[in-house]
């Protein structure tokens, strides 16, 4: 099974930004798609945005004017660039691969491990 590690998370004040990466573990692996959720206490864990390997991509409505979703296929790496930070962005964010085992030819989803992103005002 297909490691994701996520990384970028952390402190940031009001009106800053953070970039989040999620990096699939080997290259044994295709990441087709990838999509970021987050997860705020006491709530369900909501998509933020969805990206296609060939570059189609979908972003929720309350952010779109604020998130960037790119993906570096050849590299396996997807990225959420996140602006003008606010604290209701204060959550653990995960990322969520489609991936394709080039060895099995089979696909399935993985899930990052979750990194948590606090927007102090």
């Amino acid at each position: 099974q297909v490691q994701l590690v996520e990384s970028g998370g952390g402190l940031v004040q009001a009106g800053g930004s953070l970039r989040l990466s999620c990096a699939a573990s080997t290259d044994r692996y295709t990441v087709l798609g990838m999509g970021w959720f987050r997860r705020s206490p006491g709530t369900q864990r909501d998509m933020v945005a969805r990206i296609l390997r060939a570059g189609a991509t979908a972003i929720v409505e309350p952010v779109k004017d604020r998130v960037t979703i790119t993906l570096a296929a050849a590299a396996n790496t997807g990225y959420l660039t996140m602006n003008k930070l606010n604290p209701d962005d204060t959550a653990t964010y995960y990322c969520n691969a489609d991936v394709y085992d080039n060895f099995t030819h089979s696909a399935f989803k993985s899930w990052g491990q979750g990194t948590q992103v606090t927007v102090s005002s």
